[in-house]
């Protein structure tokens, strides 16, 4: 059996040094603020990412270059015979594309893995290439599993300020203005390709009753033989507001006490860009089938 390196982006919520503790390799995304690069994790922490956020500052998110993946995969087959990699939804970013086009000149030791997922989702997929690396699959073995389960989890998120969401022409400026009147919390949902609405409601208590409500309408129907045995992953997620998050996890950890492996991650930086400080998440993603008990 070759040697097989697992590796992800940022957009994961993978920390350069959870990466080494997982035994996995993050590639950084970079962004552009006030016309400097930057990169998620290596020279721009959360704190400094949302005190400029804060502050108004232009940010704009980018992709790794081509000679950036370039060397990142060159680097990596020194020391192994194959490489994983699973960047963001190709929907949600040019990354798996341009990833893609590149892996066609290494002759099938990079593997480009194109499963519709982003942050905590993301996050369970570089974990299942991991225990199907230790189960003797091949790259391209992984590869076919992780997007043959693509579309076998949800995220649920809701946000703080609609500030971010009319800056990026999501609604418009009077939608925004109304909402925050009204007390408007929208709920999103992140599943396969793109970010949607999903719901409205006024206030943050009643957008996390109805994020639970959404997981459990996911757990009684497109997941239901998953959860009846067991094996789902519950994950939160959140941007930058640790003590709400921390209750958020609490509540979620208490309504599902039935599955095992419960975690939190922050958001990813390219997410956060478009929804601002504040967001809490919720994420069902089920067990691969290779993943038996």
């Amino acid at each position: 059996m070759g040697k097989i390196a697992v590796l992800t982006d940022s957009n994961s919520g993978i920390t350069q040094k959870e990466s080494k503790e997982l035994g996995v390799y993050v590639l950084p995304m970079p962004f552009f603020i006030n016309g400097e690069q930057y990169f998620e994790d290596i020279n721009l922490t959360q704190e400094e990412f949302y005190k400029l956020l804060e502050e108004d500052a232009d940010i704009s998110t980018s992709q790794p270059s081509v000679g950036e993946m370039q060397n990142q995969f060159d680097h990596l087959l020194k020391e192994y015979d194959e490489v994983v990699f699973i960047p963001m939804s190709s929907g949600l970013s040019g990354t798996c594309q341009t990833a893609t086009i590149l892996a066609q000149e290494y002759g099938g030791k990079v593997q480009v893995v194109n499963n519709q997922r982003i942050s905590i989702t993301m996050r369970q997929s570089v974990l299942d290439a991991k225990l199907l690396v230790a189960k003797g699959y091949d790259a391209a073995g992984i590869k076919e599993v992780l997007e043959r389960e693509k579309m076998q989890s949800s995220i649920y998120i809701t946000l703080e300020t609609l500030k971010y969401l009319k800056k990026g022409g999501r609604i418009t400026a009077a939608a925004a203005a109304i909402g925050t009147v009204l007390n408007l919390k929208p709920v999103l949902q992140i599943q396969g390709e793109k970010l949607d609405a999903y719901a409205k409601t006024r206030g943050k208590s009643a957008a996390k009753k109805q994020m639970l409500k959404a997981i459990d309408n996911d757990l009684n129907t497109r997941f239901a033989k998953y959860a009846s045995e067991g094996r789902m992953h519950i994950a939160a997620a959140y941007t930058g507001n640790l003590e709400e998050a921390q209750e958020w996890a609490e509540l979620i950890q208490k309504t599902y006490p039935q599955f095992d492996g419960f975690f939190m991650n922050p958001l990813s930086l390219s997410v956060a860009c478009h929804i601002g400080y504040g967001a809490l998440a919720i994420a069902a993603t089920a067990y691969i089938p290779e993943d038996e008990k």
